[in-house]
Formats: structure tokens, sequence, C-alpha cells
């Protein structure tokens, strides 16, 4: 695999949301507004990359029986980084997503990764393993909460809950700012992202 490839894996082909249906418990809680997708997106970049990088580095030296436990205590310290950062600086947005952040030490995605890539490639694929997995993965929950949020209020909320308004009218509904409408438009999501797979799938043939 080039390294083109290993990058874009995670965008499409191995998106962890789309294809693997990992971490979907975050995707339909945080995605209501813009900001809190935005949030723990960023948030998630920083454990994965540090950890996937870290774990690389380690693991020729890491025993094989505990390395779970190391990985776990790794992915830990990052998310606690990120906490303090972002109860710090942004109290606003901790206050909203804080919950959800503490929860990425036990995230599937980035426990996946570190087994399944990190501790068996070298620091550079490692590390662009992740960049493509954190982009995949923050680019489907942005995508959902600019769709939910405009729908629920005619507006995007980008920063410190200030919300831009772009249309006003009867027509927005809160229901879609609502837990049921996170997983109907999920469930859409991966539906069509199936869909042109399975076209794809029958070009190549």
């Amino acid at each position: 695999m080039t390294k083109k490839e290993n990058l874009l894996k995670g965008f499409w082909n191995e998106n962890p949301v789309l294809v693997s249906l990992l971490g979907l418990c975050s995707v339909l809680a945080v995605t209501d507004k813009v900001q809190n997708a935005l949030g723990l997106a960023l948030g998630f970049t920083f454990v994965i990359v540090l950890s996937n990088v870290i774990i690389s580095l380690f693991r020729k030296i890491v025993p094989h029986e505990i390395r779970i436990p190391i990985y776990i205590v790794i992915v830990a310290t990052l998310v606690t980084v990120v906490e303090m950062l972002m109860e710090a600086f942004v109290p606003t947005l901790y206050n909203s997503i804080g919950f959800w952040i503490s929860l990425i030490v036990v995230n599937c995605i980035i426990l996946g990764r570190a087994e399944a890539y990190a501790s068996k490639n070298t620091v550079g694929s490692s590390f662009l393993d992740a960049v493509g997995m954190a982009v995949g993965y923050g680019g489907v929950i942005i995508l959902i909460s600019i769709i939910r949020e405009f729908l629920g209020s005619g507006g995007i909320t980008f920063w410190n809950d200030n919300t831009i308004t772009i249309v006003s009218g009867s027509f927005f509904n809160s229901f879609f700012l609502s837990q049921p409408s996170a997983f109907i438009l999920l469930g859409l999501v991966i539906g069509f992202a199936t869909l042109i797979n399975n076209k794809l799938k029958g070009v190549k043939k």
C-alpha cells in the first residue's frame, strides 16, 4: 500500500463510521450542533494521531501479554490532556461534550487502530493511518451535524454557542435536533454510502 492509499483509506474505503460502523454512539450524541461535532472531531484527532505514533514507537518493546492495558493508559493520558485544555480554554464546549471526550478512552476506533495497525507498522505509516481515520470520522460527524442543525433551526453554531442564522422560516423543526432524528439520518447516510460502494464494486467487476 502506498502512502497516499494509506492516508486516503480512512476517508472512504475503510471509513470508521460508514464502513466499519464504529463509534456510532458519539456520532448520535454530539451532532445536534456543529460546534460540538467540531470539538469532538478535534479531540479525537489529537488522541488517535498521538496514540498511533507513540504505540508505533514502542511497539517492539511492549510485552505482548500486557499491550492492551498499555494502550489504554496511553490513550487515557492523552484524553486527560484534551479534557484539561478544553475545560481551561473552551469551558462552554467542555460542558456540552465533556462526557464524550472522556469516553474517547474506550473508543473502539482508537483502540482498534492501535491493535490492528500502529502496533505492527512504522511511525510514518501509523501517522498517516491515524490522520486518515480522523478525517473520515470527523468528516462524517461534521456533515451530519450541519444537516441536523440546519434542518432543526435554520442556522449553524460554530463557536461559543453563537448561532449564525442562514435561513428563517416555520418549516424548520426541532425534531431534527432530537436523538431519533440522529438515528434516522445516520442510517440514511450509511445506506447511501453502502449503495455507492456496491455500485463501485459492480463497476470494477
